[in-house]
C-alpha cells in the first residue's frame, strides 16, 4: 500500500514540475496530472531500457527524476500536437 502512495506523491510531483516547466497554460486536474507524471516515468523507463542503461534501484535518484519530467514534457507535446 505504501508503495501505491508513494507513486502517487511522486506522479504528483513529477507532472507538477513538468506542467510548470512546459511553457504554455496546461489545463488538467489533479488525477490527469498524477497520471502525466507516472507516464512520464514510464517513458523514461523505457528509452533508458531501450538505450541499455536501465537498472532498477532503490531510493532517490535525481537522474531518474529529471528524465521523468522530461517524459512527461515530451507525453504534454506528443498530446498537444497530435491529439
Amino acid at each position: 500500500m505504501r508503495d501505491i502512495i508513494s507513486m502517487l506523491i511522486s506522479g504528483l510531483l513529477v507532472g507538477l514540475v513538468a506542467r510548470f516547466l512546459y511553457p504554455g497554460a496546461i489545463e488538467m486536474g489533479w488525477a490527469r496530472t498524477i497520471l502525466l507524471g507516472i507516464g512520464g516515468a514510464l517513458v523514461a523507463g523505457l528509452a533508458s531500457s531501450l538505450a541499455g542503461r536501465g537498472t532498477v534501484s532503490e531510493g532517490f535518484n535525481r537522474a531518474g527524476c529529471l528524465a521523468s519530467i522530461l517524459g512527461a514534457m515530451l507525453l504534454i507535446f506528443l498530446g498537444r500536437h497530435f491529439w
